[in-house]
C-alpha cells in the first residue's frame, strides 16, 4: 500500500475522435429562419405597443384640453377674488383705523364737522333750464 507510485501516468496513445461531419447548411438556415421569426416577433410587439401608446395618447388629449380650459377658468377667478378681498382688507384696515374714524363717520352718516362748512355744486346747464322754465 505504501508502495511508490509513479510521478507521470503511463504513455498512453492518443485516441483522435472521430469527427462526423454535420450538415452545416441546415443548422445555418435554421439559426437564420429563428432569427428572423424572433425579429418578427419583436416588430410585431412593438407595432401593438406603438398602437396603444396612440389610442391612449388619443383618449387623453382631448380630456387634457378640458382640463387646461377649466383651469384657466379658475386662475381667471382666483384673480377676482384676490383683488376682492384685497379691497375688502383695505376696507376692513380703514374701517379699524382710529385716526379715521371721523372721516367715516362724516361719510356714513352725513354728519359734518361744526368746523367744516357744506359746500353744494351745481351744474350751470341746469341751474339756466330752472330759470327758464319758472320765468313765464
Amino acid at each position: 500500500m505504501n508502495a511508490i507510485q509513479p510521478s507521470r501516468p503511463p504513455l498512453q496513445p492518443i485516441q483522435k475522435r472521430r469527427v462526423i461531419p454535420r450538415p452545416k447548411r441546415h443548422l445555418r438556415q435554421r439559426s437564420y429562419q429563428v432569427m428572423a421569426l424572433e425579429s418578427t416577433a419583436k416588430i410585431a410587439v412593438n407595432l401593438v405597443v406603438t398602437a396603444v401608446a396612440a389610442s391612449a395618447l388619443a383618449q387623453l388629449l382631448p380630456y387634457h384640453s378640458l382640463q387646461q380650459e377649466k383651469l384657466r377658468e379658475i386662475s381667471t377667478e382666483v384673480k377676482l377674488m384676490e383683488a376682492h378681498v384685497n379691497g375688502l382688507q383695505t376696507e376692513f384696515s380703514r374701517n379699524f383705523d382710529p385716526q379715521q374714524t371721523r372721516s367715516i363717520m362724516q361719510q356714513q352718516g352725513y354728519r359734518f364737522d361744526p368746523s367744516q362748512r357744506r359746500v353744494v355744486v351745481m351744474n350751470k346747464d341746469r341751474q339756466e333750464d330752472a330759470q327758464t322754465q319758472s320765468s313765464p
